[in-house]
């Protein structure tokens, strides 16, 4: 806040359009040039800048004054730059002589130099320095690392610009760090600044190393005389309407492209401009949530899928005598007829007798049932032979007729042993053998249970 006029005076200065700001610096830096007579009369004001529109001079006056960059003074009718006017113009002048190409370094450089001149500078006003010396320092290794022959000249040439105000601040830096009374936040950036510019010194043999690489591998251009880095600066100096008129006549039309396809093109603009946003329109909502439907006809159509093991259960609890499975077995079709021979190998199941439903019952039936050696002629429903047995009740005996499966010549060859070897079973022996009926060994297949 106590520098309030002197922003004041900047504000006055530059607000407004590039014209109102070059008048304002015009009219101020006139009356701060004449050093011998430093008032001014309202009538040689009129006269030096008649070349000026009466109206708009006015109105620029009447702003310095407003603004406290003139004074009037009542008694000798005169105008005069203000002291913060003057200080205002002072820096301004001091930054117009640095504009050139790396003017930037040596403008901060003699301001921290008037600084230590006047025993007036601070850690802030060396960090302005430091700034600026670590983005040179960042713009110099892209240059490097970017391999732009262009680039890493133009980074050498900054660098040569601003190698005399490195030095300078050099200088400038031992002159502020052998001060005694320097306190230890602006000694520590001074030691940063040295750093800095020790880093920048050395970056010159950086630039000489990468130009001599780049050199390797320049391209010459027959015998000419001119390689690949003259176009390149040939080319770079040249404005649009030039490079215009070096592709006139050296360009030819491109060609059509044909791989191209224009259905996959047809269906591609389709897809963009139709389906896509129909498919944004959509609306992809879920629809609301509600109780799954009761099947009230699942237990009508599970109780059918027993039905045929009840009907054949009921026939089975039917029998009272020798039944024969040829006349029991084969009904309506092969699949039916193959489905309740199946179903004869639950019968004396002891697992089957711990459960329920029509498989259990099967198993707990009186019945046996005994295949035997030969095949009993059907001729309908679909079966045209059939294994030779009987259904059998408790109680009842096993007829004659049923003999055990002989075993085949192999099994006695297999044996090691000749026919005379075979030792044939006395009377009763036979009579017990013949009355044994061997059990085939068939596949079972489980009846599902109702109460499954």
């Amino acid at each position: 806040m106590s520098a309030r006029e002197q922003i004041r005076a900047f504000s006055t200065l530059f607000h407004g359009g590039e014209e109102s700001v070059m008048v304002r610096l015009l009219v101020l830096r006139t009356l701060g040039a004449r050093g011998e007579a430093p008032d001014w009369s309202p009538q040689e004001l009129r006269e030096h800048f008649a070349y000026l529109d009466a109206v708009k001079f006015g109105t620029v006056l009447d702003r310095l004054r407003d603004n406290g960059l003139l004074l009037w003074e009542l008694q000798s009718q005169r105008y005069r730059i203000s002291p913060a006017g003057r200080q205002a113009l002072s820096a301004l002048g001091l930054l117009l002589q640095f504009n050139a190409d790396g003017d930037d370094l040596a403008y901060v450089t003699a301001q921290l130099a008037a600084g230590q001149a006047a025993g007036r500078i601070g850690a802030a006003d060396l960090q302005h320095l430091l700034s600026r010396l670590n983005e040179l320092r960042e713009d110099f290794d892209q240059a490097v690392l970017s391999g732009s022959e262009h680039r890493i000249r133009r980074a050498a040439d900054t660098l040569q610009a601003v190698w005399r105000w490195v030095e300078k601040g050099t200088e400038l830096i031992h002159a502020i760090a052998a001060d005694g009374e320097l306190d230890t936040a602006t000694h520590r950036v001074a030691q940063q600044i040295g750093r800095a510019q020790s880093a920048l010194l050395r970056q010159a043999s950086v630039f000489q190393r990468a130009l001599n690489q780049l050199d390797r591998h320049r391209v010459h251009l027959g015998a000419s005389g001119l390689s690949s880095s003259d176009v390149n600066r040939f080319l770079r100096d040249r404005d649009i309407a030039g490079l215009a008129a070096l592709a006139d006549g050296a360009l030819c039309t491109s060609p059509q492209p044909a791989f191209a396809l224009a259905a996959i093109a047809l269906d591609v603009a389709e897809y963009e401009l139709v389906e896509r946003e129909r498919a944004d329109r959509e609306d992809g909502a879920l629809p609301p949530a509600r109780n799954a439907p009761e099947d009230l006809d699942a237990p009508a159509a599970a109780a059918q899928d027993y039905q045929l093991a009840e009907d054949w259960l009921a026939q089975l609890v039917a029998i009272e005598s020798e039944a024969p499975l040829a006349d029991w077995v084969p009904q309506s079709g092969f699949a039916l007829s193959a489905y309740r021979l199946s179903l004869l190998g639950l019968i004396g199941d002891a697992a089957a007798e711990q459960r329920s439903g029509v498989g259990a019952e099967l198993a707990r039936l009186p019945l046996q049932w005994r295949v035997a050696n030969g095949l009993d002629a059907v001729g309908r429903a679909g079966v045209h032979s059939m294994s030779r047995g009987v259904l059998l009740p408790d109680g009842v005996d096993v007829p004659e007729h049923l003999v055990p499966w002989s075993a085949p010549p192999s099994a006695c060859d297999a044996s090691g042993r000749d026919e005379d070897d075979i030792v044939v079973p006395s009377g009763h022996e036979a009579e017990d053998s013949s009355s044994q009926v061997a059990r085939p060994r068939t596949r079972r297949r489980r009846v599902p249970d109702s109460t499954a």
